[in-house]
């Protein structure tokens, strides 16, 4: 019972987790624990343990007698995010090329393969999901206990923005992605060739690809991203 409780426990962090990427549950919406214990066929305290795990991860918010809140994505987060993502992704890739390991270039490369094949189905959910995971094994050669929280806070948001970067309808931003996938490549090379420096680099600019669209995507007048409300707002 006790092995069944954690699996079913397992399960449920990572739907939650794939369902807040993929903006299933909206930024700002909060959950019902009655009706996610019926769901995943576990009881109140180990969903609220999991609660408290996706807590830890940046995934919700935990509100004083409102319950868990999936994490809002507000004009100030949004802010500090484009201030935040060129340093952190250059800083961790930068020492990911000082310190991966080969079982570690070998797992992005299974990722990479992943991201493609994503790409030729043109499923925008697969497509943001292997991304995310790609940038998380970057981070894990990483293998710092400091930048890692951060990085991994920035690809929640980075990664539900990305649904929409990575959207087939959006057909002229086909060429980008192909621009990205490519640079996915070479991200692989130098990690490999232990070349910090252009690693460094290569972070900027693959972060700059993306950034003048986003901006767009983001910018107040144009907004259609649900930000949701402040923490705790009613």
């Amino acid at each position: 019972m006790e092995a069944e409780s954690r699996s079913r426990k397992t399960i449920c962090a990572e739907d939650l987790r794939r369902k807040i990427l993929t903006q299933h549950l909206e930024p700002g919406t909060y959950l019902d624990e009655t009706e996610l214990s019926e769901s995943y066929g576990i009881s109140r305290p180990p969903l609220r343990e999991v609660l408290r795990q996706l807590a830890g991860e940046g995934y919700v918010l935990l509100i004083e007698n409102r319950g868990a809140q999936v994490a809002p994505m507000t004009h100030k987060t949004l802010r500090n995010f484009f201030v935040a993502a060129p340093m952190i992704y250059a800083g961790v890739t930068r020492l990911a090329a000082e310190h991966a390991t080969t079982a570690q270039l070998d797992r992005l490369k299974q990722v990479q393969m992943a991201f493609r094949a994503a790409i030729r189905t043109g499923n925008a959910a697969d497509r943001a999901l292997e991304n995310e995971r790609f940038h998380s094994v970057i981070g894990e050669m990483a293998d710092n206990e400091f930048l890692m929280p951060s990085l991994r806070r920035l690809l929640i948001d980075h990664t539900r923005i990305g649904m929409t970067f990575y959207n087939p309808r959006r057909a002229h931003l086909a060429e980008t992605q192909s621009i990205a996938a490519d640079q996915h490549d070479e991200f692989i090379a130098l990690i490999e060739a232990g070349d910090a420096d252009a690693a460094a680099d290569l972070a900027v600019a693959h972060w700059e690809l993306s950034r003048a669209q986003i901006e767009s995507y983001v910018a107040p007048e144009s907004m259609q991203i649900p930000l949701g409300r402040a923490p705790g707002a009613r």
